[in-house]
């Protein structure tokens, strides 16, 4: 989805949650990746997505019966396997702590004994997850997302457009993949599939821009 910044992408990508999960994953309780471009703005999502009377948790709840549990990457441990079924979970992180190209530096790839009881209901022969050097399946973060096939929310997506970026998605098996951004890379080569654009003007017209746009002339290039 192409929106101008300022056009209200966070609002747009709580709702987008309900909407995927409803016409397209046909997930009744799906987990949420949220994935943003920087801590600041990690912390921020976060702690909007956790406040009851902010419009984007407001949009989760209305949509799922108040049944919602958000999570910053910093309390993963905290996660409970109810919260990844009996609940819809939205877990907010940005990209570079899951894009890596040495999985053995990164705590999201790392055996952890913190989720083991999410792996006590999940069987040892399951496809597609992340193995020891025994060959035994390792109680990572990243294999837990893999098995609950997430619907990941990318956030500025024009700057997850890397082969990295995709190798790192795809160790995550998303039932779907909701990018949001002001600039995408509309070449055709790269497989670009943007399925909604709005214009500047059309979010002004709908009174969507949250802050005055004033551009001011200066006559000296280094003041500008």
């Amino acid at each position: 989805l192409r929106i101008p910044t300022g056009g209200g992408k966070t609002l747009l990508g709580a709702h987008a949650i309900d909407c995927a999960a409803r016409h397209y994953t046909g997930q009744e309780r799906p987990v949420a990746l949220w994935l943003v471009p920087t801590n600041t703005i990690r912390v921020q999502t976060a702690e909007a997505l956790k406040n009851p009377a902010h419009p984007y948790r407001a949009a989760l709840d209305d949509a799922f019966e108040g049944r919602v549990s958000v999570f910053d990457v910093s309390e993963i441990a905290q996660i409970r396997p109810q919260d990844l079924t009996d609940r819809v979970a939205v877990i907010v992180t940005t990209i570079q702590s899951l894009k890596t190209k040495d999985k053995e530096g990164r705590k999201a790839y790392a055996h952890s004994e913190n989720f083991e009881p999410h792996f006590a209901h999940i069987p040892a022969t399951t496809p597609g997850l992340d193995r020891d050097d025994d060959g035994k399946l390792k109680f990572s973060f990243v294999n837990l997302m893999a098995f609950h096939r997430p619907l990941v929310i990318v956030d500025e997506a024009h700057k997850a457009g890397t082969n990295l970026s995709f190798e790192m998605l795809a160790a995550l098996r998303p039932s779907c993949i909701i990018e949001f951004t002001a600039t995408p890379n509309t070449d055709p080569r790269n497989g670009s599939n943007v399925l909604f654009r709005a214009s500047a003007a059309e979010v002004k017209a709908a009174e969507m821009i949250k802050l005055p746009i004033i551009l001011t002339e200066h006559p000296d290039w280094r003041a500008a």
